[in-house]
């Protein structure tokens, strides 16, 4: 009562109206699963004595990777994605959502047809930002491509050791864009009710825990666009401390708005390459003149060993280590010697215990932009010296997902595990005089038992992130 007194205090009827309805929509989004709700805190609360484990114990606790969802340009399945990849066909396009004209780059890795049907009510898709709509949706499908339900409670699962642990380096954008057209345009009493809660970064992984009935760890961590990474470490961390089982690990962006091409415009970030966009992105070739934009979400259930064999789920690669660091160097650019990035794959094998000889694969960040391509080329070279390590770069195809990079890219290295078969990098026609076209996958693929594999995310700001995956050996 003391909350509708608050409210009506204002003199809005409309205002209340719409909170109302807000809630409303927030606690029923996809279908009513209030029952299945209850029963889950019913189990977390019988089991919360049982949380946490000791030092010795979690020096033990092994995190494997036992599904991954994604959504793409080039498809919403690992499978067909990573087909996709091995083809070399490129999702770089011209872009359809809105009319580009005026614009120096009018093309993306733009995702032309998705639907959430199935994953989220239709009223809620049309209401939801992409970045959230992503963010479930790969979430659910990781879900299920690790054999769990997600539409009932799932026996094997104990809902307080569960969580969710899904960034974005922009968030809600376009919910964000349009919140502020309304109050320019129209005044702030036209402005969504969801414009807030929609454009917050947190809010995909809460209303996916809201879904799910997860209640361990949840929270959003934002590195533009190392943020992937630093999201899989972070809750494979979780695990080995004992903090939770099972995370929902990964990233979201959907920025290919008007606001998101032109702010990358801005910068001088993009490439301008518009007669040619499946062209456009070519990483170490000296061509290269930018960035492009790409969009899409992955998701990885990272699950602690003993867990994941208890339930006998799919085991599809191990995670053994990653790592942070900072260049403290300048805001868009990296250091040119790409001291922070080596600095940072050496923190990584050692977390993981593995020497630079046993990384045989490395899934390059290799944005297609002049100082940062260089940059981490020396420093993996440096860090990984030889002729036995191939490298490739997945940007080339589906461009630059920001804050969904690092998952997305993560997916492709544990395909690549699984497959034995490293996709091709575009474009490298004119090669930097200093790169060994003969570490470098070029335009096929290449097979290979992949040992160790290595990838790398960095982000505006300065951050770097690396994890390491290696297939599972019993």
């Amino acid at each position: 009562m003391a909350d509708a007194g608050l409210l009506s205090c204002t003199g809005r009827t409309a205002e209340v109206r719409w909170a109302v309805q807000c809630q409303s929509y927030l606690q029923n989004r996809h279908i009513n699963r209030r029952p299945a709700r209850q029963k889950l805190r019913a189990r977390a609360a019988a089991g919360a004595g049982a949380n946490g484990a000791s030092p010795a114990d979690a020096a033990h606790r092994h995190v494997v990777v036992t599904g991954m969802g994604v959504v793409s340009c080039l498809g919403h399945d690992v499978d067909t994605f990573y087909d996709n990849l091995l083809q070399g066909r490129s999702g770089i396009t011209e872009i359809q959502g809105w009319d580009t004209e005026g614009y120096s780059t009018r093309f993306a890795g733009e995702i032309k047809e998705f639907s959430a049907a199935g994953y989220v009510t239709k009223k809620m898709e049309r209401r939801m930002d992409s970045c959230i709509k992503y963010t479930i949706v790969a979430g659910k499908k990781a879900l299920e491509h690790a054999g769990l339900s997600w539409e009932t409670p799932d026996a094997s699962l104990d809902p307080a050791r569960c969580g969710i642990l899904i960034g974005t380096a922009m968030g809600g954008m376009h919910t964000f864009s349009t919140a502020v057209e309304d109050l320019t345009q129209r005044g702030h009493r036209k402005m969504n009710p969801f414009c807030i809660p929609f454009a917050i970064n947190n809010m995909g992984g809460a209303l996916l825990a809201m879904d799910l009935g997860f209640m361990g760890p949840n929270y959003s961590i934002s590195t533009a666009c190392a943020t992937g990474n630093y999201c899989i470490t972070s809750a494979a961390d979780h695990i080995r401390r004992g903090d939770a089982d099972l995370m929902l690990a990964g990233g979201s962006d959907a920025a290919i708005i008007p606001s998101g091409i032109g702010g990358f415009i801005a910068c001088k970030a993009l490439s301008r390459r518009n007669e040619a966009p499946k062209a456009a992105s070519r990483p170490w070739d000296k061509g290269r003149d930018g960035f492009v934009m790409g969009e899409g979400a992955g998701v990885l259930v990272l699950e602690e060993l003993e867990h994941a064999r208890a339930r006998g789920a799919p085991i599809l690669a191990e995670y053994i280590g990653g790592s942070f660091t900072c260049d403290a160097h300048h805001m868009t650019e990296p250091l040119p010697d790409g001291s922070g990035v080596g600095r940072c794959i050496s923190m990584a094998l050692k977390s993981a215990g593995v020497a630079p000889e046993e990384i045989n694969y490395v899934n390059a960040h290799a944005t297609s932009t002049p100082a940062g391509d260089l940059a981490e080329y020396r420093a993996i070279r440096t860090a990984i010296p030889g002729d036995h390590v191939r490298i490739n770069g997945t940007k080339s195809m589906i461009g630059h997902l920001l804050g969904a990079a690092g998952a997305v890219e993560a997916i492709a290295t544990v395909q690549a595990i699984r497959t034995g078969y490293l996709h091709p990098t575009l474009n490298m026609d004119d090669p930097e005089d200093v790169v060994d076209t003969g570490v470098i996958v070029g335009a096929q693929k290449q097979r290979l038992d992949v040992n160790v594999a290595l990838s790398n995310s960095f982000g505006f700001g300065g951050h770097n992130s690396c994890v390491l995956f290696r297939g599972f050996r019993e």
